[in-house]
C-alpha cells in the first residue's frame, strides 16, 4: 500500500474535527447508519487514499482556499494507518450497533471518538504515534 505523497497536516487534523462530530452524534443518538457512513469514510481514507477521502476533498474546496499556503508537508503513511485504526473501530462499533450489541457499539465507537477528539483538540494523532511505534520496533531487513 503506497501511501502517496506528503500531505499539509491542517488537512487531517481539519478531518480529525469532523469525524469528532460524527462520532459524537452517533454516540448520542446511537444511529448506526452515521457510523456506517464513517466507516467508509475511514476505508477510502486508509486503503484508497488521502485525497479522495471525503473529508480531505472538504479540506481542499471549502477550508485550504480560505488559508495560506503551507511549506509544512506530513508523511502520509501514519495518517493512513490512524484511518485503518478507525475503520476497524467504526466497522465493529456498526457491527454492535447492527447486530443488537449495543454495548461494543457504543464501546468501540467511544475509543475511535477518544483517539479523533487528540487529533482535533490536541494535534495528537494516536494511530500515526501508533504506526511510528510499531515501525520502530520492527525487526529490519538484514542487507546481505
Amino acid at each position: 500500500m503506497a501511501a502517496g505523497p506528503a500531505v499539509d497536516p491542517r488537512g487531517p487534523r481539519f478531518a480529525a474535527i469532523v469525524t469528532t462530530v460524527v462520532l459524537a452524534v452517533v454516540l448520542l443518538t446511537q444511529w448506526w447508519p452515521l457510523l456506517a457512513v464513517q466507516t467508509v469514510v475511514f476505508a477510502i481514507g486508509a486503503f484508497v487514499g488521502l485525497k479522495p477521502a471525503p473529508y480531505s476533498i472538504l479540506y481542499r474546496t471549502l477550508v485550504a482556499p480560505r488559508l495560506g499556503p503551507t511549506s509544512e508537508r506530513e508523511d502520509a503513511a501514519p495518517l493512513r494507518f490512524a484511518q485503518a485504526v478507525g475503520f476497524v473501530f467504526a466497522l465493529v462499533g456498526t457491527i454492535g450497533f447492527v447486530t443488537g450489541a449495543t454495548t461494543l457499539g457504543i464501546v468501540a465507537t467511544a475509543f475511535a471518538l477518544f483517539a479523533a477528539f487528540l487529533n482535533a483538540a490536541f494535534n495528537f494523532c494516536l494511530g500515526c504515534e501508533m504506526f511510528l511505534l510499531i515501525k520502530r520496533f520492527s525487526p529490519s531487513p538484514r542487507a546481505s
